[in-house]
């Protein structure tokens, strides 16, 4: 089970990589006159990837239960907490530029380094951070706990003192990767 989240995750963070080509090209669109057909399907492109991050998101509930509390104590274990929304997002804007760089209709071109770039965050496990997550009003921090471990972590809280917040309903994605499913 987590191998096919870790794919829908990465499939989803990269969806819009695959929008921005299609969208560029005008597939599906070229052969409509009218506006309004060609910005409704363009708003189904954006539909779909809504709708993968929905079901990505109830198939979070299959994770393994995990804590960011002290199992003996129920103690809060984060020392520090840093935002690192704003960090990635050069990393998705250079997807956005190769996508718009690859010329119309060039499917083996596209597929190639769609799967390059499949590949590289599947395993760089940057696929964590997931753009659409931001419009879900998703935040993304790395923790530091009480042992000096830094973890990622994906929540809707805003946390502004890590030691006011307990995560007992986090969900684990890896060892030093969670989403909590406090508000969920």
């Amino acid at each position: 089970m987590l191998l096919l989240f870790r794919c829908l995750l990465t499939l989803s963070s990269t969806s819009l990589f695959v929008v921005i080509y299609l969208i560029k090209s005008h597939i599906f669109t070229s052969y409509f006159i009218n506006k309004y057909v060609e910005i409704a399907i363009y708003f189904s492109y954006f539909l779909i990837i809504m709708i993968i991050n929905v079901i990505l998101l109830i198939s979070v509930r299959f994770l393994e239960n995990s804590s960011l509390s002290s199992s003996r104590t129920n103690e809060n274990m984060i020392n520090n907490v840093e935002m690192v929304n704003h960090s990635f997002l050069p990393t998705y804007l250079g997807y956005f530029f190769v996508s718009l760089s690859i010329l119309d209709r060039d499917w083996i071109v596209f597929g190639f380094i769609y799967s390059i770039v499949f590949v590289f965050t599947f395993y760089s496990q940057t696929n964590y951070f997931n753009p659409i997550f931001i419009l879900m009003n998703y935040h993304f921090y790395y923790v530091t706990t009480t042992n000096n471990t830094k973890v990622f972590l994906i929540t809707k809280k805003l946390i502004k003192n890590p030691k006011m917040y307990k995560f007992n309903n986090l969900k684990r994605i890896n060892d030093f990767t969670f989403i909590d499913r406090g508000d969920i």
